[in-house]
């Protein structure tokens, strides 16, 4: 029987720009990989404390919307009491409370249930911090 539990680090370099990057297809690849024609659950979960996992639409333009509204609601200005890093960056460690570090997804078959536009998206404002790691676990 195959491992109930399997989990994998992806590395990314999310740059040193605001951004939501797409993981579906590296959940998708792991989960061909992994998952075997099983029913379970996929957990995404980023480690950090400045970054986020979002389930949204990308491609037309909700990814660009979410960075603006996250501008909205946390402005990079100069009234967080946290305040190491570059201008502002305190807002970076107010966002995992707003895009919580982790999603867990439905797998049925081996492949994940999302919606028709959905995708599963690393959210990180952090431009002082490129280097990322995602982990991907399926227990099924």
């Amino acid at each position: 029987m195959p491992d109930a539990f399997i989990t994998r680090v992806l590395h990314i370099n999310s740059g040193s720009q605001e951004r939501v990057v797409d993981l579906t297809r590296d959940c998708e690849t792991f989960l061909h990989e992994e998952a075997a024609d099983r029913d379970g659950l996929l957990n995404v979960f980023v480690p950090h404390a400045t970054a986020g996992v979002a389930v949204i639409e990308t491609g037309a333009g909700s990814d660009d919307d979410l960075l603006a509204a996250l501008h909205t609601l946390l402005p990079a200005d100069d009234r967080w009491q946290h305040r190491h890093g570059s201008p502002g960056h305190g807002r970076d460690h107010v966002l995992p409370a707003l895009v919580p570090p982790h999603a867990t997804l439905p797998v049925v078959g081996g492949r994940l249930q999302l919606g028709t536009w959905q995708s599963v998206c690393l959210v990180d404002t952090n431009k002082d911090n490129a280097g990322r790691q995602v982990r991907l676990s399926f227990l099924g």
